[in-house]
């Protein structure tokens, strides 16, 4: 005969005492996510699975993100910030401790994403979803199809793109781009860097054919460019309708965003919070992620992967690529003031 489990018969007392209402938030998981950043199908996935039911919320940047979190002002179980802010917020207490290597399905993560330099150990966070700025072309508009995987293609073009290029509209992604072409620190205070920075945009303005971080998939899938400084998930979309774009990985670097999971210091629900962390981890949901937003995960998910997405470097990137990623980092005051110094002698 078992023996009577009295804990586990008072515990399950106490929550059937609970209004229903308390019982349904035990329930709830609140998550706050780059908007459009998740799709809603797989939040439906999950709630039929766990029966946690989940709230989402958008926000815009990683300083819109900070800024809930420094006020206190609500309370969330999952948010996800990226890579270069990460540091700050352990520092500052702002983040639970959830050991995400101890998770069950930590054992599907990549090599190339186990000991990030942000949380080495994974015990605050855990990958999401990856980028990286690079140069997409369009191989029908190039003489003999293929440009050379460096950054040399973009700032000392081939005559025959001049007039056919964009750039983004972004001093960071634009700046970022000049220095590890010129490899100088992207974190650089001189003005010496400075100077040769703004000397190389400069010199590369009139064979522009337009600054603009908008409209980036429709330039591109309608052949209006050529050759386009752009994120690799806008050319995996463009790519879906113009199959002669291609994507580069520069050798001199390129600049990689990892945005991350993690559960702030005062989540209400932690546990719900982790198994969502865990559930996100198994690899046909992470791919899920990939067939929906055209990012890639750090998960071994390739199998999962849509036909169209497997097949693209862009989101499926070679693993030889791997040591050409550059993490984009957080610049102190005097580094991001002579950003805005060159930013605004070039578009002045």
């Amino acid at each position: 005969m078992t023996r009577p489990n009295h804990m586990a018969a008072a515990a399950l007392a106490a929550l059937l005492a609970l209004p229903a209402a308390a019982q349904d938030a035990e329930k709830t998981l609140y998550f706050y996510n780059w908007t459009d950043y998740y799709p809603v199908e797989l939040l439906a996935k999950f709630e039929a699975e766990t029966g946690i039911k989940v709230i989402l919320d958008g926000f815009d940047s990683n300083d819109t993100l900070l800024a809930k979190l420094q006020s206190g002002g609500a309370a969330y179980d999952v948010i996800v910030p990226s890579d270069y802010i990460i540091p700050g917020l352990i520092a500052d207490g702002l983040l639970m401790k959830i050991d995400t290597n101890a998770m069950e399905n930590y054992v599907h993560m990549k090599d190339a994403f186990k000991n990030p330099d942000f949380d080495p150990k994974h015990e605050y966070s855990a990958p999401y979803l990856w980028g990286v700025t690079g140069l997409a072309y369009d191989s029908a508009q190039v003489e003999g199809g293929v440009l050379e995987a460096s950054w040399k293609e973009y700032f000392e073009p081939r005559p025959e793109l001049e007039g056919k290029i964009a750039a983004l509209d972004t001093a960071s992604d634009v700046i970022l781009a000049a220095s590890l072409y010129l490899g100088i620190p992207q974190c650089t205070e001189s003005n010496d860097d400075a100077k040769r920075i703004l000397e190389l945009l400069e010199a590369q303005k009139p064979k522009l054919k337009l600054y603009s971080s908008d409209s980036t998939v429709d330039r591109l899938a309608s052949g209006e460019v050529a050759l386009h400084h752009v994120w690799n998930g806008a050319t995996a979309r463009a790519t879906a309708q113009r199959d002669t774009i291609r994507f580069l990985y520069p050798v001199e670097g390129i600049p990689m965003f990892r945005d991350n999971f993690a559960v702030p210091a005062n989540a209400p629900h932690p546990e719900n919070a982790k198994i969502f962390i865990n559930w996100m981890m198994k690899p046909e949901n992470a791919a899920a992620v990939s067939n929906a937003i055209a990012y890639g995960n750090a998960i071994k998910s390739d199998e999962f992967l849509s036909d169209q997405w497997r097949a693209m470097d862009a989101i499926n990137m070679p693993e030889e690529y791997a040591s050409r990623l550059v993490p984009t980092q957080d610049c102190g005051p005097a580094a991001r003031e002579l950003r805005d110094k060159i930013w605004t002698r070039l578009k002045g």
